[in-house]
């Protein structure tokens, strides 16, 4: 690839992605859906999930276990040693009243899935109910969302680092 051009992987739903080029990131789309962004600084390796739990709470937490599993796994065949996996967590909003919640379910597993590896969650977005896009570049674990606001055209903004612009809904997590 030639130096400075970026290729762009969208992760779909049920899907893990994997890479250690530099010139990658990854991209998705999510709702309730919740994306789980896992990297080794050291091993310049990373990845990405896209979570949805089936609405079956007898199937639920083996499928999403199941998911996280093949991404880690994954990263440890690129390289990557489990003590040093941080993560980024997007994701999980309520997009639909009068219906259960299953974006907040989605993030709870989430959370406690990662709480029990012992996998530091270094940050997160999760809830609200707005849609998010989310790029992630895995070599280095910069992210960046954009919140899908209903009523607010897309606009291309970089906000300070780590703050949200209330017209475009951009957030960089670094």
């Amino acid at each position: 690839m030639t130096k400075g051009v970026q290729t762009a992987v969208y992760v779909a739903q049920g899907k893990i992605e994997i890479s250690a080029s530099p010139q990658v990131y990854f991209s998705t789309v999510l709702g309730s859906c919740v994306a789980a962004c896992l990297w080794d600084n050291e091993a310049a390796v990373g990845g990405m999930n896209h979570l949805l739990l089936p609405p079956d709470d007898t199937t639920a937490s083996g499928e999403g276990v199941h998911l996280m599993e093949l991404l880690i796994n994954g990263l440890l065949k690129r390289g990557a040693e489990k003590h040093r996996l941080r993560a980024k967590l997007f994701g999980g909003a309520r997009m639909i009243d009068n219906l259960s919640d299953i974006g907040a379910r989605n993030a709870a597993f989430a959370r406690n899935f990662f709480q029990f590896e012992r996998i530091d969650v270094v940050s997160s977005s999760l809830g609200g109910d707005h849609g998010r896009r989310v790029k992630f570049w895995p070599t280095d674990g910069r992210a960046k969302q954009r919140f899908i606001m209903d009523s607010t055209p897309m606009v291309e903004q970089l906000p300070s680092r780590g703050e949200q612009t209330a017209a475009s809904g951009d957030v960089d997590l670094f």
